[in-house]
């Protein structure tokens, strides 16, 4: 399974790394970081565009979710058959955003691993068709050491995961609503979205600060892609909305 592993993700992704590496000017690992993140983020736009659109779904349907969970407060069964037809009628699958997360994972063990062994492996597993550097010289940028952690890349990192993040959080209902029959789950999932907004970027901070600089270059740039495909998105919903 290892070498499975090894052979599918992680020999394709250093062997591309390097492809970059030896045809940026300069050989800049920081800016070929950043070409390989923007090409697998253009090969899973597909799934990133469906996991965009279906949170968004969802977070347009809260009040409609909300109105049934107080309808059905004390008919369960009743309450999730309504929920699926509504979202059937709005054709949305609220498990559709979980998909590319469970893609991208073994992607980012992958790179992970790449800058973990990869940045410092004294012979690079390159395949004979492609230049072999021998090293890869990890200074980006002229300043920073993409083999070790960075402190502040892991803090930019962090408010960038905020910011994404932000775009999907569920909007706590008033505090009046709070005092009605049923509005305290709603209530109490707005808390729990509320709180994991900034628990994740917290997360991704603290872990940050113990990852090799390349792959948290990664991270960050992800993310980066990840809010300017949310805006691109939102933007083509919003026209066809405007203009159907």
């Amino acid at each position: 399974m290892i070498g499975f592993f090894k052979i599918i993700l992680y020999e394709p992704l250093l062997n591309l790394l390097v492809v970059f590496y030896n045809l940026i000017p300069g050989h800049d690992l920081g800016i070929a970081i950043i070409f390989l993140t923007l090409v697998l983020k253009l090969l899973l736009f597909p799934l990133s565009r469906q996991s965009i659109k279906s949170q968004k779904s969802l977070k347009e349907l809260q009040p409609k979710i909300q109105e049934l969970k107080k309808k059905y407060a004390n008919q369960k069964d009743k309450q999730a058959q309504a929920m699926m037809n509504l979202y059937k009628e709005n054709k949305v699958n609220p498990f559709s955003s979980c998909l590319p997360l469970l893609i991208q994972l073994p992607i980012l063990i992958s790179v992970f691993q790449v800058f973990r062994v990869g940045l410092t492996a004294a012979s690079l597993p390159v395949y004979s068709f492609i230049s072999n550097p021998g090293t890869l010289n990890v200074m980006a940028f002229g300043v920073l050491n993409l083999a070790s952690p960075s402190p502040i890349l892991a803090i930019i990192t962090g408010i960038l995961q905020y910011v994404q993040m932000k775009a999907f959080t569920t909007q706590q209902p008033s505090k009046k609503l709070v005092k009605k029959d049923g509005a305290k789950d709603e209530n109490m999932m707005a808390t729990m979205s509320k709180q994991m907004k900034f628990m994740m970027p917290a997360l991704t901070v603290f872990i940050g600060m113990t990852l090799p600089s390349g792959l948290m270059l990664y991270w960050l740039a992800s993310l980066l892609f990840t809010i300017l495909e949310q805006k691109l998105v939102f933007a083509v919903s919003s026209k066809k909305i405007t203009n159907p």
